[in-house]
């Protein structure tokens, strides 16, 4: 049987974000997919004007329903909530399902380039914090990782000591696995992780292609999980995500629409 995975994240009715990128690429990879949705969401934030559809109410019903069905999963991706009652809701339910044995991602969707996103608080930080403690792996971008350690955000290049500092920082709050995407560390982009399995470090540099998509987060975080629970080792994992999010980058960077992210299903292919 496949391994059944529930994603827990928004629903977006025009763009190829969250779980509109995610369901494509891990029903390929052969995992049996289930969706709780934080907010049903006409269109990508980025746009600036959307229509938005809170669903707190449902996810509190659907898992109540789910828990009296014994309904089982062996894992769970979490993305973006939109308050703190959805944040308590997801964290106790993550807590519930880890004491089942089923594996936690965490993709702590908030921020980007120094900024929290569009009707994000700086208040859901802390919660945030709550969530990614519950985690086995996180996959936050170097933006989120520095809201969730509490360190400034730096425009520029950091040093490989200072990313270290900033890894060390989030151990504080998760003993999972730590993957942080976008890092500009040494004047060169990364992914920089902490493998706590290992006690190992490692900076994977990538060369970066001038353009930017709406989504590919999602992809990478999707691609990511795929490999981790077919068993294969974390570095392998991400240095497969890295190529696979490079290849459909390469493909579409002519789409003159990037906010509505990529086609994902024209890229299965690249897998």
């Amino acid at each position: 049987m496949p391994k059944r995975v529930l994603l827990i994240t928004d629903m977006a009715g025009q763009t190829k974000v969250a779980m509109t990128a995610m369901i494509p690429i891990l029903s390929h990879m052969g995992y049996s997919l289930f969706n709780l949705p934080t907010a049903l969401v006409s269109n990508n934030f980025a746009y600036g004007d959307y229509a938005l559809l809170d669903t707190t109410e449902y996810m509190r019903k659907s898992i109540s329903v789910w828990q009296k069905l014994d309904f089982r999963f062996d894992a769970v991706g979490t993305g973006i909530v939109i308050s703190h009652e959805q944040l308590e809701i997801v964290n106790e339910y993550c807590k519930f399902l880890k004491t089942k044995g089923i594996t936690i991602f965490s993709d702590p969707v908030m921020a980007d380039n120094g900024e929290l996103y569009n009707g994000i608080s700086e208040s859901i930080v802390s919660y945030m914090r709550e969530l990614i403690g519950v985690a086995d792996y996180i996959v936050p971008n170097y933006t989120e990782a520095c809201f969730l350690a509490g360190i400034p955000y730096q425009s520029g290049s950091v040093s490989s000591d200072e990313m270290r500092k900033l890894i060390d920082s989030l151990r504080k709050y998760t003993s999972g696995t730590i993957v942080v995407t976008s890092a500009f560390v040494d004047n060169k982009k990364q992914v920089c992780c902490y493998d706590p399995k290992s006690d190992e470090y490692f900076n994977l540099p990538y060369d970066e292609i001038p353009v930017s998509f709406s989504g590919t987060g999602d992809i990478f975080c999707s691609v990511f999980m795929g490999h981790i629970l077919k068993g294969e080792p974390v570095k392998q994992s991400i240095e497969i995500a890295m190529t696979a999010v490079g290849k459909m980058v390469d493909r579409f960077k002519t789409k003159e629409d990037k906010l509505e992210g990529l086609p994902v299903e024209s890229c299965l292919d690249l897998l």
